[in-house]
Order: structure tokens, then C-alpha cells, then sequence
């Protein structure tokens, strides 16, 4: 198969592939751009706002939804002359999702962590800058995260988003880098100035601290999974309030709680076939009395 297969097959496709170079078809890599435009089932937009929200001239965005308004996958509004997500894209996510047995005992798991800490815990997947919720739990009494399944938050300003790439190869990583760097340069300067410091945090400890990036009173955590079957790795993530958890405390007390919570959510998705819990071989190690700083 050679050694482009090989790349792809390891760790997905590598975010320089999205810019034309190769194989990729640009259209279809377009018309996903504008997919992801709408969040939502209720969303609602119009050619320009979707041309302003994905960067694409309007004239080729009319030829897009057009396309895949015939597809089934878009619905045009005739009244509101606007755009909704289509029949056919809904069958195709719930086909999708329905094939996650364990999402509820997931969920279970991520609501038992998030009423002891407490904070918000979130199962996350990646796509393309950003991460989605698969699954989340958040204790009754966090304040100010209110993420839910679906949502999408930004690699670049997240604890997620910067375990996800830390766990990366370092090629793919940075490929992934100079396509944000080209598209997004300023989140891509945030990532960049902390992913050598996170590559070398993540082997040592098998998690990733964020202080402070998506807000200032919110400090996140976050443990990165291999994944077999979508080639790529999914992230367990927390966040808490700056307050109540410092760099200190999130070390010492949510560190240990996290790490198990991925060993369990590793080991039901294995043996069911569906992901396998894997940084790297060894296991990812327990966390150390002594840790180095993860957020400055």
C-alpha cells in the first residue's frame, strides 16, 4: 500500500491533505466545511452566512448547498430563503451514533466523576480544529461550563485540544499545525507556543493541563485515547472552575481520578470491540508525586 496509506492509516488523515495537496478532492473536503457550519438539527443559514462562517466565496457556497440540498443532506427554506440540515444527514449521524453501544454507561461514568470533583466531564472526538462532545456529565452545581453532546469546542484553547494534539505523531501534529497556521494563525500561535512543552508533559504523567486558555476562571484536564477503529485518538476531558481546583490541586486531586476514569472507559470499549485504550506501550503511566508545571 506504501507509505502514504500507511501515514493515513495510523493516525487519520493529516490536515495538510485538506489543503489539496494529493489525492484529496477539494470540493468534498468544501462541501464538509459547510456541513459543519450548521450545530445543531434547528440551525438555520443562509448562503452568505454560511460563505462568512467557512471562509468560502459565496458563489461557490450557492453551487455546494445546491448539491446538497439534491443530496438529501440540506433542506432550503423557501420562506426564510435559508438552509437547514437535511433528512438524509440526520439518518446518517444516527445511523452512525447508534452503532456506540456504550454510550450510556460512558455517560454514567462521566456523571460519577463529575459530581465528586465536581465540574463539567466531557467524552470528545476530533474534527478537523475542533473537538465535539460525544458524551458529557456535569455535576448540578458547575458553574459557568454548560457544554452538551454535540457541541464543538476549539483544540487551540482547550485542555482537550491540546492533549489531542500532543498525542499526535509529531509529523502529523505538525501538519496538523501549519493547516491551522494557514486558516486560523492566531489559535494556531497558542497551540504552538505549548505543544513541545504538552508532547513531553503527556509522556511522562498520560494527561495534559490547560489553565485558563477558554476562560480565566476555567482550568481543564484532560486524557487522550487511542482509538483502532476511527484511527485517531478521543480525549477525556474535565473542566473546573480556577477558584476551587489551581494547577496544584488539579495535579494532585483530579489527575489520579481522571487517569482511572479513561482506564475504565478504555477497558469497556475494548472489549467491546469499539476502541482500545492505547497512548502508547507501556500503558500510559500513573501520575508522579513530583510534577513539572503543565500550565504557565
Amino acid at each position: 500500500m506504501g507509505r502514504r496509506s500507511e501515514r493515513l492509516s495510523k493516525q487519520g488523515m493529516l490536515a495538510g491533505d485538506l489543503n489539496g495537496d494529493g489525492d484529496v478532492i477539494q470540493v468534498v473536503s468544501r462541501a464538509f466545511d459547510v456541513l459543519r457550519c450548521f450545530e445543531g438539527h434547528e440551525a438555520r443559514l443562509g448562503n452568505l452566512e454560511i460563505s462568512n462562517r467557512c471562509g468560502l466565496p459565496r458563489s461557490t457556497v450557492s453551487r455546494l448547498t445546491h448539491t446538497l440540498t439534491r443530496m438529501g443532506q440540506l433542506v432550503y427554506l423557501p420562506r426564510d430563503q435559508k438552509y437547514r440540515i437535511g433528512p438524509s444527514a440526520v439518518a446518517m449521524s444516527t445511523s452512525m451514533v447508534r452503532g456506540l453501544q456504550l454510550r450510556n454507561l460512558i455517560r454514567l461514568r462521566l456523571q460519577d466523576v463529575a459530581e465528586q470533583l465536581p465540574g463539567t466531564v466531557g467524552f470528545v472526538i476530533p474534527d478537523r480544529f475542533h473537538l465535539v462532545y460525544l458524551e458529557y456529565g456535569r455535576a448540578a452545581r458547575a458553574i459557568g461550563l454548560h457544554s452538551t453532546t454535540g457541541d464543538r469546542i476549539a483544540m487551540a484553547s482547550t485542555a482537550a485540544g491540546h492533549a489531542y494534539t500532543a498525542a499526535l505523531d509529531v509529523d502529523v501534529g505538525n501538519a496538523l499545525l501549519a493547516e491551522m497556521e494557514r486558516e486560523i494563525p492566531e489559535e494556531a500561535k497558542l497551540l504552538r507556543a505549548r505543544i513541545e512543552a504538552n508532547r513531553r508533559f503527556l509522556r511522562e504523567h498520560g494527561y495534559v493541563v490547560a489553565c485558563g486558555l477558554w476562560s480565566p476562571h476555567i482550568n481543564g484536564l484532560a486524557v487522550p485515547l487511542w482509538s483502532p477503529q476511527y484511527q485517531t485518538f478521543v480525549v477525556v476531558t474535565i473542566g473546573l472552575l480556577s477558584a476551587m481546583y489551581d494547577e496544584k490541586r488539579l495535579h494532585r486531586e483530579v489527575a489520579p481520578t481522571m487517569l482511572e476514569l479513561s482506564a475504565a472507559i478504555g477497558g469497556m470499549l475494548e472489549n467491546a470491540d469499539l476502541f482500545h485504550n492505547r497512548l502508547q506501550d507501556p500503558a500510559i503511566p500513573a501520575p508522579q508525586e513530583n510534577h513539572r508545571r503543565g500550565c504557565e
